[in-house]
């Protein structure tokens, strides 16, 4: 049975998410992964701020003599 120290996320061990960690690093370089850190970073923090406001709701009725914008 493996150590549970060496259980990683998603039951990932080290050695798994080192490889995987060295691919992204293949692919994207490593000065373009601080900008990928960030812009999640920032997504993230943009979902939670959309999910925590409440939702508008526009409860203006509409006048008649207003013209449809087409």
């Amino acid at each position: 049975m493996r150590d549970p120290c060496l259980i990683a996320m998603f039951g990932l061990g080290p050695f798994e998410l080192l490889l995987i960690l060295g691919i992204v690093v293949l692919i994207f370089g490593a000065t373009r992964l601080p900008q990928i850190g960030e812009g999640l970073g920032k997504g993230i923090r943009n979902f939670r701020a959309a999910t925590r406001e409440p939702p508008e709701i526009d409860v203006t009725p509409k006048n008649d003599n207003e013209t449809p914008d087409r």
